[in-house]
């Protein structure tokens, strides 16, 4: 399986708003996202798990929502905090909670884990996300040396400014042509309406646009890539 592209199209935030889960199940539905990434705190969360019931082609991870931040007037600032960051005990906690929220939501473990904005990778949170990835035998983003991950689809840039060149076709394409050998996350932020206060809001339905573009779908077979979801990659790595 070396010589092969194999891609995972992977959309996080679902069940963040009925408007973010619109989009998402349109570009799996209508376009190539292959796999999502469930808020478990947020209002919308129960439908996503539904609908990933009715639609078990979209494998499901957990999307670890600690908080989020925005770059305003030179610096970072918090829209919200879940927990301290200074406080293990309470992070340890919280990401627990979560993923017994996943569970509960949709009767089983995820297929992989992320989080909100990548906090995952500052201590103490990698530790305990690897940790719990290693016991259950998940891939953990940017932990998984088996699973390039990249993020270079996106419409913005590292100071929250807006970066359309980011999320076009051509640039979705451009992306699948420099795609390494083996398995790739791909990530992704589609979402429809404007029902959501973040810091990725107009960005969203742009996403979903090229995700459903007949040119990407092309390019992707063109190219000899084949897409596939978490799951396929377990099914994979555990022959």
């Amino acid at each position: 399986m070396t010589a092969k592209r194999y891609l995972i199209i992977n959309a996080d935030d679902f069940g963040q708003s009925i408007g973010v889960n619109r989009g998402i199940t349109k570009a799996h539905q209508r376009g190539v996202v292959t796999s999502a990434s469930l808020m478990v705190r947020w209002p919308a969360a129960a439908r996503a798990a539904a609908y990933c019931r009715e639609h078990p082609s979209l494998s499901l991870g957990l999307h670890l929502d600690l908080g989020e931040w925005v770059y305003r007037d030179g610096t970072w600032v918090a829209l919200y905090e879940v927990v301290p960051f200074n406080d293990p005990g309470e992070i340890v906690e919280e990401i627990f909670r979560q993923l017994a929220t996943f569970r509960r939501l949709t009767g089983k473990d995820p297929t992989h884990i992320d989080s909100h904005q990548h906090v995952h990778r500052q201590e103490p949170i990698r530790g305990i996300t690897v940790d719990i990835a290693r016991k259950l035998h998940i891939p953990l983003r940017h932990y998984n040396s088996a699973i390039y991950y990249c993020g270079e689809f996106y419409g913005q840039t590292e100071e929250g400014l807006p970066y359309p060149d980011g999320i076009t076709v051509d640039r979705f394409i451009k992306i699948l042509e420099e795609l390494p050998p083996g398995f790739t996350e791909l990530g992704c932020h589609p979402g429809e309406g404007k029902d959501l206060d973040t810091m990725y809001r107009n960005e969203r339905e742009e996403e979903v646009k090229v995700l459903c573009d007949p040119n990407v779908q092309s390019a992707i077979v063109d190219l000899g890539t084949k897409l596939c979801s978490f799951a396929d990659f377990a099914e994979a790595t555990h022959k």
